[in-house]
């Protein structure tokens, strides 16, 4: 059936809800588990700082990043680990997050991406966009949505 099953994370219910499932569907399959946190690059000080003081901005962004990034695997890792799941945990940094997913999944060469969708339709689906249409326009790996 599957090897491996990729599930992105950003921490949010939905998101665990996906999680939720990627684990249960993981232990049925006898698969891998790898989850990916995905955090945004630093983009420059909202104080229009320059110089020294952009570079510790920057520092403390990917300081935070690394820590939220850490201590969200590990929690997914823990639920993994209690329904004897084996799991990898991936963080990594980017401003596109759909093409991480897709990278990550065939760097790892996952069968199966497992992720949330906010449903978002009408007006507000084509403004916002979502990672998870992005991932399905343009992954070549199958992908299970939920919501």
């Amino acid at each position: 059936m599957f090897k491996t099953i990729l599930v992105p994370t950003d921490g949010t219910k939905l998101s665990q809800t996906a999680v939720k499932h990627a684990i249960e569907l993981a232990k049925i399959a006898g698969a891998k588990l790898v989850g990916l946190h995905v955090h945004h690059k630093f983009l420059g000080s909202p104080y229009g700082t320059f110089g020294p003081a952009e570079d510790v901005l920057e520092e403390a962004h990917k300081e935070h990043s690394r820590a939220q990034a850490q201590e969200l695997l590990a929690k997914v890792k823990e639920k993994a680990d209690a329904a004897g799941v084996t799991f990898e945990a991936v963080a990594a940094e980017s401003n596109e997050v759909w093409k991480q997913i897709i990278t990550t999944a065939r760097k790892k060469k996952c069968d199966l991406i497992c992720m949330a969708s906010h449903g978002r339709h009408g007006l507000s689906g084509l403004v916002l966009g979502s990672e998870t249409v992005k991932v399905l326009t343009h992954s070549d790996v199958p992908v299970l949505v939920l919501r």
